[in-house]
This record gives C-alpha cells, structure tokens and sequence, in this order.
C-alpha cells in the first residue's frame, strides 16, 4: 500500500511514521531507535547502540550548521553528514518492512533555523540518495498531528510546548486560510532545564538519603519522573511526589513563565505538549493554572512529531484540499499576528545559491584549530543495524526524545 514517510531526528531517540495514501489519515508508529551512529574500525556505521567512547556520536541533528565535525575515531564527520547516514538508514528499515519506497519524505527540524541549516541538511541528504524530502518546522508538524483530530479553522491559533531530554521550546502557530499552518513566533529555552536535568534532580534527592557513595539508577529515576503516584521507590529508597514536584517547581516555573512571553498576545485554543519530559503531570498541572485554554497531549507525546510529519508528507502528496476535516469542531480566539511561514502543501524547493555561505558572524580573534583531514573513503552505503527494533518494542517507549 502507498505510503509517506515522517523521520524526526531528536537527541536522544529518532522516530519513525507513515501514514498511507489510501487508509485513514491518521499516522502509525514504524521505528524508534536510539540516535547513536558508532564508527566501526571497518569503516562501516552501527545503528543504535552507544559504543566505543570516541568512537559514537549522538546530538548531532541539532548540530547541523556548525562548522566543527565530530571527531570519530580517525574520522571527522560533519553534523549534517551523520544526520543523513541516520535518516537514510531509517528510511532503508522502514522501505524493507513496507516492501515499497515512501512516495513522499518529511523531515523535522527546529523552528529557529535559517536557510543556511536547512540548505545544509538539504545537500547532505542528496548527498546520500535522498531526494524526495520536506523539511518541516518541529511545532508544524505537531500541529498537522492534532488537526488530524480536531478541526482547526482558518485564522486559529495553537500554542506548542515542546519538552524533551535535552530540548526545551515555545511556539504559536496559526491556521492559514489554505488549511496549512505558519509559524508566528517561537522562543528556543537556553537556560531551563530539559529531562535529563530532571533526572539528574531526582537523583539526587534518591543520592541525599543514600551517601556520596550511594548508586543511583539512571534508568528507574527517568521512569519514576513521569510515573508518580504518592510516591516512588528508587534503588532502595522512597521519595514522595510532594518532595519531587517542591525540588523541580522552580525550573517547572521557569519553563512555564518563558512559554506565556512566547505567547504574546495571542489567545491559542489549545496548548499541545510535546516530548517525553511532558510525561511529568506537573507540567500540565503548570500550563493550565497559567493558561485559559485547553491544554492537550497525546498518550506518548514523544511520537507526536512524527506522526506530524508523515500528516504534512500526506498534504504533499494529495494536498489540503484533498482532505476532508476533522468531525470535532470548535468555537476558536485568533490573532492576526503573522511571521515566518511554511506551505505544507507544496514542496519546498531549494536554491542552491542561497546555501552557499553561513550568515556573516562578528569577528573573532582566536589561534586557528588544525582539524585532521577527512578521509574521503568513508561511503554512506556502508551503514550496518545494531539489532532492529519492533514498533512496539516498548524499549524505547519510556525515553524522553527531543
């Protein structure tokens, strides 16, 4: 059956999702694997699974556009490089479990970048064999994933709190008068803390109780985050949730207080949360004391972005026209605030000229860094599995994401 394919490269973990051309327009979950690329001493790329110290890379999607490469074993490889190695390798797993190529490919990427990112990741996925692709802004693509469900009229606004392990940002985004969306602001949090960081603080209050030389697993604390009840125990010790929620409330605020600058005077309908960290039900409890509107999450909203951008490869392919709306209506407040903005229906088209060179910086004074030069043998081709993973191995389902 004739599908179209989403792949959202996030920190932690990539996502996969298709959504078919002929079924229902909702979009269903094809892979989730870590997002490790290890450098064998063959040459070759392992999938997956974090190895070798020196030898592994990970966060490099949100690298992309920063002239230092990682340094893999006797290797340098640039950000966009390995993002494409990743995502051509999703799509290779994806094509032989459906037996056919996607008819479309959409791509996410955070909604602060320029041209100059997107022209990066652009040629470096030619580079690779991928040709048929969409790069769609990360809050785009989690609205198309809610106006699958909701009926979103033209000129109504979303609000996206988007929290992930390592990622934290605030966008509002706006329903055209074509039935895409555009993007009307967006702030990308610098200092707030992200999932692992609330980790981090729930292991600490478990590492109180049990001495500097206490063990503390990683692995229960970031489960126990999101799965409160009364209260927890971890490697041995119990830890109310009251103790918990008082520990983060101060990032919790901070997070929130960024999100209701970035809304400015817009009114959105909905908040929708996106990202693992948004398990936490202290968030919600926090973006509703703070917002008078409904605030929404999907059951994993980790996936949402996903599941957003095979909706948007859909719209590209059959366009909005095609599709019918949504049962579920709703009375919405607008703002007629308007700003970058993004045609889901159309194919994006690259200007090659336009990718030329990075946006000018301030000059700087520092001793050139001598890098190692790149061996041109490495093939893109020469990507190998660490093992496949299922797409309901609930493995991965407990990680945080973006």
């Amino acid at each position: 059956m004739a599908y179209v394919l989403g792949v959202d490269v996030g920190t932690t973990r990539t996502t996969a999702a298709v959504c078919r051309l002929d079924g229902a327009r909702d979009a269903e979950i094809a892979l989730v694997v870590p997002s490790f690329l290890q450098l064998t001493e063959a040459g070759t790329f392992s999938v997956g699974e974090h190895g070798v110290p020196g030898w592994t890379a990970t966060g490099f999607a949100r690298r992309i556009g920063d002239a230092v490469p990682f340094s893999l074993g006797p290797e340098t490889c640039p950000a966009e490089e390995l993002t494409a190695l990743l995502i051509m390798w999703v799509i290779g797993e994806v094509v032989a479990r459906e037996g056919e190529q996607p008819r479309h490919v959409a791509v996410s990427h955070p909604a602060g970048w320029g041209p100059y990112r997107r022209g990066q990741l652009y040629a470096a996925l030619r580079a690779v064999g991928v040709h048929d692709v969409t790069l769609v802004p990360e809050p785009l693509a989690a609205a198309e994933n809610h106006a699958v469900r909701s009926r979103v009229v033209p000129d109504a606004s979303l609000a996206v709190f988007s929290l992930g392990s390592h990622a934290f940002s605030a966008s509002v985004v706006r329903r055209s008068q074509s039935r895409t969306f555009e993007l009307v602001n967006h702030v990308d949090g610098v200092d707030h803390h992200t999932g692992a960081d609330f980790d981090d603080l729930l292991a600490g209050l478990v590492r109180g109780r049990l001495g500097k030389d206490g063990l503390v697993s990683a692995a229960e604390c970031e489960a126990a985050k999101r799965a409160f009840g009364a209260s927890v125990v971890i490697s041995g010790v119990e830890i109310g949730r009251d103790e918990f929620v008082e520990e983060i409330r101060p990032s919790v605020d901070h997070l929130v207080s960024t999100f209701v600058r970035a809304l400015g005077t817009a009114q959105p309908d909905a908040v929708l949360l996106v990202g693992g960290a948004c398990r936490m039900p202290v968030i919600g409890d926090a973006l509703s004391a703070s917002v008078d509107c409904r605030v929404l999450a999907e059951v994993a909203p980790e996936h949402s972005v996903a599941k957003g951008l095979a909706v948007a490869a859909r719209l590209v392919v059959v366009g909005p026209e095609a599709e019918p709306e949504p049962f579920d209506t709703s009375v919405l407040v607008h703002t007629r605030e308007a700003s970058l903005r993004f045609p889901v229906g159309e194919i994006a088209r690259t200007d090659d000229e336009e990718f030329t060179a990075p946006p000018p910086r301030p000059p700087v004074d520092v001793s050139p860094l001598e890098l190692p030069p790149t061996r041109v043998k490495r093939v893109a081709t020469a990507l190998k599995p660490a093992g496949r993973r299922s797409r309901n191995d609930s493995r991965h389902d407990d990680e945080d994401g973006r």
